[in-house]
């Protein structure tokens, strides 16, 4: 029984690594489907490893509002959002 268990996590190590990554979804499937093919784990594993690109944060001091919808910064003192149109 503790073989088979520590088959099942090895199997899914490169899952296990990458749960927080951006990719987990991706990682999962590949890991899932063709890891049973030594190529595929490594893959899915080095997929796992691999850093996650850091998305600039742009900050805007000073007037605006974003909108709760969708996220775009409304310039000025309207009350709509110019990319959705919902209330702001």
């Amino acid at each position: 029984m503790f073989f088979l268990i520590f088959c099942g996590l090895l199997y899914f190590l490169p899952s296990i690594i990458g749960h927080r990554k951006r990719g987990f979804t991706g990682i999962f499937l590949v890991n899932f489907f063709l890891g049973w093919t030594v190529i595929g784990w490594f893959v899915a594993l080095i997929w796992a490893c691999a850093s996650d690109v850091q998305v600039p944060v742009m900050v805007l001091a000073g007037h605006g509002h974003y909108c709760s919808r969708c996220g775009a910064l409304s310039q000025g003192a309207g009350s709509y959002c110019w990319s959705c149109g919902s209330r702001i």
